[in-house]
């Protein structure tokens, strides 16, 4: 019991503060009056830290993202879902394990602006990660597959909200039903589509060798107002991520936990 309590505590903070930076990428995409920033994740931070007691909330969304970390650790290494030890299963858990890291790089970047170690606002750091890349054996087969790596997963995302794949994973009061299986299935396919976006920046980057043009949810966004009725499918797109915000809510309130993984996990070692 004493690891079952803080993990679904984690767990649910961890959804909840996703779902949070993504409301605020959505309301930057949406209104370039909130923040002035470009609309993605950094960004969105930076919007906290101009608010009343924005250090205070930065704190709260730094301990919710580390708990979110932790959680996908849970599910990757601990296997707290149960995914089955095939292919496909595997393959599921090195996503959540990859997303572990991912998003550790936000909770440092968010604890450095609560803590006032850093003022800077920015990018996602998506051609920073592109260069260091390129400079390895390989280089350009690992942007290659970085890229491929996110189109799948963007491919996924759509795969599960059409399908209704989360609800396995939600216990969904049959009041809610309706109303939760649209704000999935559009803010999964929204995410998932902007993951495809970026995915074909790395591609692409790998086929120039230029890590400049490589990209995150801000380029997607730009790429996808360039679009012939670009205006209407940008509006789209931002209010996808704001769906998927609202997702992270909903997984903070319903999602099933499975906590005695963990612990069995713990007392085999």
């Amino acid at each position: 019991m004493q690891i079952q309590s803080p993990l679904i505590w984690l767990s649910r903070s961890g959804y909840a503060a996703r779902g949070l930076v993504y409301v605020l990428v959505a309301g930057l995409a949406l209104s370039s009056s909130i923040g002035g920033g470009e609309p993605n994740s950094k960004s969105a931070l930076n919007v906290v830290l101009g608010q009343p007691f924005g250090r205070v909330w930065l704190g709260v969304i730094t301990v919710g993202l580390f708990g979110f970390i932790a959680w996908r650790f849970a599910q990757s290494l601990a296997n707290s879902d149960g995914h089955p030890a095939t292919l496909k299963g595997y393959g599921i858990r090195v996503a959540l394990l990859i997303s572990a890291v991912t998003y550790s790089s936000l909770a440092i970047y968010a604890a450095s602006l609560a803590l006032a170690f850093d003022k800077q606002g920015g990018s996602e750091g998506e051609a920073t990660l592109a260069a260091w890349l390129f400079e390895q054996p390989f280089g350009r087969y690992l942007v290659t597959g970085v890229g491929l790596a996110i189109v799948g997963a963007g491919a996924a995302q759509i795969v599960k909200g059409v399908g209704h794949g989360y609800r396995k994973y939600l216990e969904i009061p049959d009041t809610a039903r309706t109303a939760v299986d649209w704000i999935c299935l559009y803010g999964l396919a929204a995410r998932g589509g902007v993951f495809i976006i970026t995915g074909m920046f790395f591609i692409y980057a790998a086929f120039t060798v230029d890590p400049g043009q490589a990209g995150g949810i801000s380029e997607a966004l730009s790429w996808v107002r360039q679009l012939p009725f670009g205006a209407g499918l940008y509006a789209i797109a931002a209010v996808g991520l704001l769906a998927f915000g609202i997702y992270g809510f909903v997984e903070a309130a319903y999602r099933r936990i499975r906590p005695h993984a963990v612990a069995a996990m713990a007392i085999s070692y």
